[in-house]
Parts: structure tokens; C-alpha cells; sequence
């Protein structure tokens, strides 16, 4: 079902890379649709922390609180749908939403962010973004001086060994079977007094998604605070690349300093185009998004 409504820009995600792209486009008096399907990777997480006048608040409180102060500007509109399809027809982009309903526009902004692939491990989905943590930075201080597991193995396993010392000296290594560690990685990571565990893990024991076992396949155990991993991940939404947009060897949204795609008049910004994965960050890439669109949408027309 085609809409006749035609929009200056319609972003396709809506949680802070979009609210914030939202809010710099509607305050240039801009008619913006954000189309959102309510599924942010965030969503199991308790609090976010890193992020200046918001600390310590839910992830959902802060979308929450942007969005009706985005909708306050009233060139600005917001669907709940999941979008499914976009093409270009001439200079302009159709985008369809699973309830076929079609809407049109001059530019288009993915802030679609990324879906998870996580170990195929029993009860660590139950934990992520809970007491499985990805980023240091947003949770370490919770868990400082704790002990922590941290789950890789290779390359993966050492880098997390590093990373993560900073926050507590209590660590083991959890390779999920045998270490495929180099010896000069085994030896600075044992160096650090960090233990190594090559035992494959069974499942995690936890309660509400608070880890408090990890479960060996030998019935053993290892008491744990929090457990860093790094998951697989994919883009949330296929239509970029239905478009024709490319991506990275990482397999991120490939953008300019702009956040141009290769694709004429399509932008991207937040978590699908890096792997700095942060409110903070998702909010300025959202307003540069924002700003730009603007500007090349004046120069195209003055």
C-alpha cells in the first residue's frame, strides 16, 4: 500500500544513532519518518554507563526520553514496523514495512545497528548484556575488582587477557577446550598470574541472568562475577545490502567521514558501521548523520 506522503529523509532504525539523526533533521525543519521494530541489542542490559548527564540509567529510559523529545518537533514522525525492503526509482528510495505499506523519500538513513551471534553455550544468552559482558568500558566498573572470566581462545583470549587486567586481577582465561594460544601468549598472559582453563564449558548457572557458575563437561566448576565475551555478529537489517551498499572485511556498513555509503543518497550510523558499540558514540554519529543530510539536501536545492 504506496503512501503519497513523501519524506526529506526516512531513517530505518529507531533507538540513538536514529533519535539522535532524528532530532538534528527535525530542528532543520526537516520531514523525517523514523521507522523502528522495537529490537535493540541492548535490550537484556540492566544500565548503561559512559554516557555524560545519563550514567547508571536504563538503556530503555534513555530511548524513551529521546524519542518524546524528538517528537516534539512536528515535521518529525515515528512508526513502529519492521522494514523490509527498499529500492531506488530514479531519485528517490521506497521503503516497505512487513505490513506492505510503502513510503517515499529523498534520502534514506540506516541506524539499524547489529544483531548478536553469540557461543553456542546453554544460559549465556540468558546473561548477555547482563553478567556477559562485550565492552569494559560500559560495565567494567561494575565488576572492578571481581573475579571475571573471560571466554576466548587464540588471539581473541589474549587480547581479552589484556584488555580486561585493567579492571581486576582476578582473571581466568576460559579457551572452551584446548588453548590454541601461541607460547609467547600463554606465557605473558601466566606472567600476569592470569589462570588458563582449557576445559570445554557445559553451560553457564546463573539466576535472572546473573552468572554465578561456569559449568564444565567434567562436572567441575568455576565461580565467576561476570564472564567478557565476543560474539559473531551480522547486520540487523539486509536492505543495505539489497541496495547495494558495502561492506568491510568485519562486515560493517562501509561509509565516508560523512556517512556516505557507496550508494548515492543512502547513510549510515551507530553500531552497524563500527565496532565502537556505545550510547555516547551512537548519539554523536547520529547528529554528524543528521547535519550532513541537511546540508547536501540545501546544496542540492540553493
Amino acid at each position: 500500500m504506496y503512501k503519497e506522503e513523501v519524506f526529506d529523509v526516512i531513517i530505518v532504525g529507531g533507538s540513538y544513532a536514529g533519535l539522535s539523526a532524528a532530532m538534528a533533521l527535525g530542528r532543520s525543519l526537516r520531514k523525517v519518518l523514523i521507522i523502528d521494530s522495537g529490537q535493540p541489542c541492548n535490550k537484556q542490559t540492566p544500565h548503561s554507563h559512559n554516557f555524560l548527564t545519563k550514567d547508571g540509567a536504563t538503556p530503555k529510559e534513555i530511548a524513551e526520553q529521546g524519542k518524546a523529545q524528538v517528537l516534539k518537533y512536528d515535521t518529525v514522525t515515528f512508526i513502529n514496523g519492521t522494514a523490509v525492503k527498499g529500492q531506488k526509482e530514479e531519485n528517490w528510495f521506497l521503503i516497505e514495512l512487513q505490513t506492505g505499506e510503502i513510503f517515499k523519500s529523498k534520502k534514506l538513513l540506516f541506524t539499524t545497528g547489529v544483531k548478536d551471534i553469540l557461543p553456542d553455550i546453554k544460559g549465556l544468552s540468558d546473561c548477555w548484556g547482563i553478567s556477559v559482558l562485550h565492552c569494559p568500558y560500559c560495565h567494567g566498573y561494575e565488576v572492578k575488582n571481581t573475579k571475571i572470566g573471560l571466554l576466548g581462545n587464540g588471539d581473541l583470549g589474549f587480547e581479552l587477557s589484556r584488555l580486561i587486567s585493567n579492571w581486576t586481577k582476578h582473571l581466568t582465561l576460559l579457551t572452551n577446550g584446548k588453548s590454541i594460544l601461541t607460547t609467547d601468549q600463554a606465557n605473558k598472559i601466566t606472567e600476569h598470574k592470569i589462570r588458563i582453563i582449557e576445559k570445554e564449558i557445559s553451560y553457564l548457572e546463573h539466576k535472572q541472568g546473573y552468572i554465578e557458575r561456569v559449568v564444565f563437561s567434567d562436572g567441575t566448576t568455576e565461580t565467576v562475577k561476570a564472564l567478557f565475551a565476543r560474539g559473531d555478529f551480522k547486520q540487523h537489517s539486509e536492505i543495505p545490502v539489497n541496495l547495494g551498499c558495502e561492506l568491510t572485511e568485519q562486515g560493517y556498513i562501509k561509509i565516508d567521514d560523512l556517512h556516505r555509503t557507496n550508494i548515492l543518497g543512502v547513510y549510515a550510523a551507530g553500531d552497524n558501521t563500527t565496532m565502537f558499540r556505545a550510547v555516547s558514540a551512537a548519539v554523536a554519529a547520529g547528529t554528524k548523520a543528521g547535519a550532513i543530510i541537511n546540508k547536501e539536501l540545501i546544496d542540492e536545492t540553493f
